[in-house]
Formats: structure tokens, C-alpha cells, sequence
């Protein structure tokens, strides 16, 4: 286990401890969970603990579960207080904390059901104060909180103590931000569906706990993580007030941390070990910041922007500028696949051989398009052998309506041409009697699962006709972690990988293209990824393809790579922008309102031509070409 750094600098007033990843960060705090259970245990007294529920402790309680059936980790002293739950909300509905609870951690230990606690969200309205009264009494009946385990929203709320709560507050009935509404959607199919209050601990009864550890996993949580641990205290993040507490330590991985002022400019905090990365890095943000082109920095530049260390190690600045200038410009190419008959050294790509196999992974069926769809049009027109290779079937993705009405298609053919018509009859009336009544978030039957299934296939197959890649080329994995048929999918298995590696050994590709969203600890395209990584690994040194094949990252919909971290910009011309449009279009399932939107209200399509201009205009900011809009890529060495 690595931890990358710790440090207490004079922008960070809570100490934060960074690891690689955040399955290390999760283990890390388990055991400090399981030291503490172990060390009450030996004084024969009760271990008191506050839990969270949501994606960031997953990890902690799954590492616990393990110590108890492999290491003997007893639970039987240990009582339990969860921060939260919605309300209204049924103890048995998939949504629930309790459900949660259960699922990840209680049903799999030996704590006695007697000494868990969490917020019952069945009570009546009138009884609620009285009940939320009752539940502070009881933590400090039981002694107080020995240690508080917390997750961070993006709001900078802790349990549901959002913007504006007061650093007394007690366990009370709250409304939720509209922010953390949206972020509960994906559990919840619909932001419609979100409960719109919740009960909570209150910060002054989280601040009572004798420690506390918070959480934070992925990029995703750096910006509010930054706001927490480096900004002022106050009501608008909530999380913020633990800063005054004593005994409060902060675990995140080294993405969430990505934010903090001694990772993101370290220069500001003290003397750097200088090298290309972190030059370009430095040489970049000083241009954004002085809002001048590269090309145009002087050295009283470097010297208002606390750089002048980089001076002395790097000579004057208009040497430096055109050094990063240079490595800048180099990365912006219109041939992705490699420009036949050219000098390719200062390009990203190889020149040979001239036409190229390209195999594209795609975690969902519209990955491709959305993320790197004009680069695939152009790799296409520019004559390789192109493969998409579509790593999900993405199935949960489509709305119940939708299957419905392509059962109803199906029925009304079946019925037309006589083709099977009694058996589809017998189907159909399956499909309508499920979905009638269908729990929220319940497991969709196998028939609808495949129906949803062959929406985004057909969707995906339309997509690539219209980009020009041949219908013997493009390939329906289906991964088996998957298909669940919930949004919670299976851990990454033996199957899954085998699926890549046979892949990767029919077309024995030249380019590989993948989502790279490495900083995503939780998301479908990580484990996708994961098995890229993981097949790759198994086939390096026992194929020689291989030993001249180069791995792409792209991003998904939300996010772009940084532009110190590009190393392939391919520029998008705005009829090429207009074809990548019109290639999303394809997928109609997800035009107009996907099932998980994310915290985005624009379309897909929207999303992505806002993201790839905005990407052309920052290469633009900084003196280089100015183009209609950019994809850009991040070649990971394996």
C-alpha cells in the first residue's frame, strides 16, 4: 500500500493523508475501523461508530467484511449509528439506507441487530422531531461517538447537513439541494422519484464524535474537497466546519486530491523538483493566469506568478516559452491513425504502417460517437480498418416506456407478416404484465433486460453505418459483470477479461482506443477499462503485435483531459462536428433525456460539441491554432 503523500501546509488546515487509489485509501481506514473495535474489545467495552452510506465507503466496509471471515474480526461489541436517511422511505425499498446497510456490511458480520441504528424513515410527520430528539439522547447514552466515518457530497454536505446548516445542529428533518437531488438520480431512475427530504445527524452532532475520518474518492469530489480543506469556514459547505475539530483526518485518493494547492501548484507552496510535466503544467496555468499567450510571457511574468524558481532551472523565459510551445503544438494533428509518407518523430502517431487496424472500445453502446466520434469519421475516411467493439450492452439505460413500445412493434410485425405470432403474443403480454407493476429501481425480467439490450444494439449498428465502419466490424461483447439488470453491477470477473483478450487476438490491432476515465473509482467505464488493462497485461511478451500497438484514452461525456496531459489533439472542422452530431443522433434512446443525465441538463450531443470547442478555444487562449473544436487523447504506455 502507497501512500502517496502527507502533508499540513499553510493552505491545508485539516491534515489529509493521499493514496494511489482508492481501494488502498478504503482498506487504510478499515483497519483503523478494526484497530479501534479490536482495542475497546480488549477493555471489554463498546465500540461506538457513526456510519455513511453512498459510494465512498463501500470500499471500507467491504475490507471489513473481509477481516471478519478471514482475520476474526467480531463484531458483537460494536454498535452502530448511521448519519442518514431519506424520508419517507420503506426500510425493504432498494433506495433505502437500510437496505444499504444491510447489503454492504450488517448481513455479512456478527453485530447484534440490537445495536444497529439508523433514522426510520416510516414515521409520521408529527412524530419526527421527537423521534430525531431520541436518536442524539441515545448516541450519548451509549457513551458519544468513538469515530465518525463521513462522505462528502458535492455541495460540501456531510450526512444531509446542506449549504446553510449551522455548526450546532442536531438530527433533524431537511430539505435536500437541488444538486445532491440530482446526484441521488441515478439511484432513483428519476430526479422525480428523489425523496425531497431526508433526516440527519446534525453537524454539531457529527463534530461530537471523538474522530473522524472523511472520505473522498475521484475527481469528481476534488473541487469540494479543495473548498473544504483550504477554504474558509462557513455554512455554504458544511464540511468545512471540521476544521475545528481536533481530531478529524481526511483519506482521499490521489484524484480527488487533484484540486489541492500543493498537488495542482506545488510551486505555491514551496520548491519543486522541476521536469517536463510539471514545466508544461507551470508554463500553462502562468498563461491562463495572465491571460497572455505562451509565446508572449516574459520573465516579470514568472516572477509576479511565483515561477521565478522555474527561471533558474530553465534559463529566461523566452527559451522556456518556446520549449513548451513547441511540445504543445506537436500534440495537434489531423492524421490520428499516422500521416502516411511524412516525417512522424515530432507527431503523435506513426506514420507506418499507412493504414492502420483500429480497434475502438466503447464501455456503452454510445461512447464512441459521443467521445471520440469525430476522430472515428476521420480514421475511417482516412482509409483504416476500423473496429468499435462495444464493451456493454447498456441495457439500464433505457427507459421502461421504450421497451414497451418496441415490444408492441414487435407484436404488431409478428401479428402483420404471421410469423410467430402466438408465441410473440404470449412475450408480449409477459413484458406488460412485468412492467406494469414494476418496482422503482427493481431488476428487470430477462425478456426486458434483452429487449433494452437490442434497443442499443440497433442504435450502436445505425451509428457506425452512418460513421462507415463496416457491419463485419463492429462487435457486441456484453460483458457478463454487467448484466445485472440494476444500476449496482457484479465486481469485474475472470469471464469479463477473456472476453478483451479474445477480442484483442482476433484483429490484433495497430491503435487501441479506450475511455480513459481512470479517475472514476465506481463507474462501468473503469471496470471496462480495468479489463483492458488486465488483458493487455496477460497477452505482453507472449504477442509480438503488441510490442507495436499504442493504447488512446479518451474521456467520456463529462470531462476532458487536462491540456497539460493531452498528447494527441485531433481538430474537428464544423462539418465533421456536424457528422459526429448527427452520428449521436443515432442513438435515439438517449436523445432529448437519458435515464442517468448525470448532473448535466444538456444532451449528450450538447455536452460533447461544448466540450470539444471548449477544448479548441483553450489551445487558442494559449497562442496555438485556432480550430472549430478539438478531441483529445492520452496514450497510456503498458
Amino acid at each position: 500500500m502507497e501512500v502517496l503523500n502527507y502533508s499540513e501546509t499553510t493552505f491545508e488546515k485539516l491534515p489529509v493523508t493521499v493514496f494511489e487509489t482508492s481501494q488502498e485509501g478504503a482498506i487504510y481506514v478499515a483497519h483503523e475501523i478494526a484497530e479501534l473495535i479490536r482495542a475497546k474489545q480488549a477493555k471489554g467495552k463498546q465500540a461506538v461508530l457513526g456510519l455513511a452510506t453512498g459510494s465512498s465507503p463501500i470500499g471500507v466496509y467491504q475490507e471489513l467484511v473481509r477481516l471478519h471471515r478471514e482475520e476474526g474480526l467480531s463484531f458483537q461489541n460494536v454498535v452502530t449509528f448511521n448519519l442518514d436517511e431519506y424520508y419517507p422511505m420503506q426500510p425493504d425499498e432498494l433506495q433505502s439506507y437500510v437496505y444499504f446497510m444491510h447489503e454492504q456490511l450488517f448481513d455479512h458480520v456478527d453485530i447484534r441487530p440490537e445495536n444497529v441504528h439508523i433514522p426510520d424513515g416510516t414515521l409520521p410527520i408529527e412524530q419526527v422531531k421527537a423521534y430525531c430528539q431520541a436518536y442524539d439522547k441515545l448516541i450519548e447514552a451509549c457513551g458519544g461517538l468513538d469515530l465518525q466515518l463521513l462522505g462528502i457530497g458535492r455541495t460540501g454536505h456531510i450526512g444531509f447537513n446542506e449549504p446553510g446548516s449551522a455548526s450546532t445542529s442536531t438530527t433533524r428533518l431537511v430539505k435536500l439541494d437541488p444538486l445532491t437531488i440530482t446526484d441521488a438520480a441515478k439511484d432513483f431512475i428519476k430526479e422525480e422519484y428523489v425523496p425531497l427530504r431526508a433526516l440527519t445527524m446534525g453537524v454539531g452532532t457529527i463534530t461530537k464524535a471523538r474522530q473522524i475520518i472523511l472520505l473522498a474518492w475521484g475527481e469528481g469530489k476534488a473541487k469540494i474537497l479543495k473548498e473544504t480543506v483550504e477554504g474558509k469556514i462557513s455554512d455554504a459547505v458544511p464540511a468545512s466546519f471540521l476544521q475545528q475539530h481536533p481530531h478529524t483526518r481526511v483519506v482521499v485518493d490521489q484524484w480527488a486530491a487533484l484540486e489541492l494547492t500543493r498537488i495542482k501548484t506545488p510551486w505555491l507552496v514551496g520548491m519543486c523538483a522541476w521536469d517536463d510535466a510539471l514545466i508544461r503544467r507551470a508554463v500553462i496555468w502562468l498563461s491562463l493566469k495572465m491571460q497572455k499567450p505562451i509565446l508572449k510571457l516574459i520573465d516579470e511574468d514568472y516572477k509576479d506568478g511565483s515561477l521565478s524558481d522555474l527561471l533558474v532551472e530553465s534559463g529566461n523565459a523566452y527559451s522556456l516559452n518556446i520549449r513548451v510551445f513547441n511540445g504543445i503544438q506537436h500534440t495537434i494533428t489531423g492524421w490520428p491513425g499516422g500521416k502516411p509518407n511524412s516525417n512522424d518523430d515530432k507527431r503523435p502517431e506513426r506514420a507506418l504502417p499507412a493504414h492502420k487496424r483500429v480497434l475502438i472500445f466503447s464501455p456503452h453502446p454510445d461512447d464512441d460517437v459521443i467521445s471520440m466520434g469525430g476522430t472515428l469519421l476521420r480514421l475511417v475516411d482516412q482509409g483504416h480498418d476500423v473496429h468499435v467493439a462495444y464493451q456493454t450492452s447498456g441495457n439500464i439505460a433505457v427507459f421502461d416506456d421504450d421497451a414497451r413500445r418496441f415490444a408492441d412493434f414487435a407484436l404488431d410485425f409478428a401479428e402483420k407478416s404471421d410469423v410467430g405470432a402466438a408465441q410473440m403474443q404470449r412475450e408480449h403480454a409477459e413484458v406488460v404484465d412485468f412492467l406494469g407493476r414494476k418496482k422503482l429501481g427493481e431488476e428487470d425480467s430477462p425478456l426486458v433486460q434483452d429487449i433494452k439490450a437490442l434497443i442499443r444494439k440497433g442504435e450502436a449498428a445505425a451509428a457506425c453505418r452512418f460513421c462507415g465502419v463496416q457491419d463485419a466490424n463492429v462487435h457486441f461483447m456484453n460483458m457478463p459483470f454487467y448484466e445485472t439488470g440494476q444500476v449496482k453491477k457484479k465486481p469485474l470477473g475472470e469471464e469479463d477479461i477473456q472476453e478483451v483478450v479474445n477480442i484483442l487476438q482476433e484483429i490484433r490491432p495497430h491503435q487501441i482506443f479506450a475511455a480513459g476515465d481512470l479517475r472514476d473509482p465506481h463507474g462501468t467505464h473503469k471496470v471496462c477499462l480495468d479489463a483492458i488493462f488486465a488483458a493487455l497485461s496477460r497477452l505482453k511478451g507472449k504477442e509480438a503485435w503488441l510490442d507495436d500497438c499504442y493504447l488512446w484514452l479518451y474521456r467520456g461525456a463529462w470531462q476532458e483531459w487536462d491540456v497539460e496531459d493531452i498528447e494527441m489533439a485531433v481538430p474537428i472542422s464544423p462539418e465533421e462536428l456536424m457528422r459526429k452530431r448527427q452520428a449521436i443522433f443515432k442513438h435515439q434512446s438517449q436523445k432529448d433525456s437519458a435515464v442517468f443525465p448525470g448532473n448535466d441538463k444538456r444532451e449528450f450531443w450538447q455536452r460533447s460539441e461544448d466540450r470539444n470547442r471548449a477544448t479548441a478555444e483553450r489551445y487558442d487562449e494559449l497562442g496555438l491554432a485556432e480550430y472549430e473544436a478539438m478531441e483529445a487523447f492520452v496514450r497510456y504506455r503498458f
